[in-house]
């Protein structure tokens, strides 16, 4: 088998209320109700990563330790949503915390040139608002 690309990502919700709040009310993606109680998207493009992220490698990104804290549910998954420039990381960060998310790891620039923000949903899967340069069409 050779998969030619992720079809579809989705969190299993237990409070859907929760879920549609985070997801599409703070995050802005549209949802609709294909069928009773299950709310989807086939509007938003298409993932261009797909990794297997170690916890440790994940807790170092955000708080800059190996180890997960204890206080913090650990992440089931990951997700980073693109933005369209650098500098609208930190205001949707922003927007996040005031809609009473909690960031783990504020707006940054890391060392190979991804800005990125991030935050835990309802789920617990780790969200990176993010902005990756080489993944823009330039041209």
């Amino acid at each position: 088998m050779k998969p030619s690309f992720v079809a579809g990502f989705g969190p299993i919700v237990k409070d859907v209320a929760a879920s549609k709040a985070f997801w599409g009310d703070a995050l802005g993606i549209t949802f609709n109700e294909i069928a009773p109680g299950y709310w989807a998207t086939d509007a938003l493009p298409g993932v261009k990563h797909f990794g297997l992220w170690p916890l440790s490698e994940a807790a170092e990104a955000c708080f800059g330790t190996q180890a997960w804290p204890a206080d913090i549910p650990e992440p089931t998954a990951g997700v980073e949503l693109d933005v369209e420039s650098a500098a609208e990381v930190a205001p949707a960060a922003a927007e996040m915390t005031a809609r009473g998310y909690r960031l783990l790891a504020a707006p940054r620039e890391e060392p190979w040139g991804q800005t990125v923000a991030r935050l835990l949903s309802p789920e617990g899967i780790l969200v990176g608002i993010v902005y990756t340069p080489w993944m823009h069409d330039t041209g």
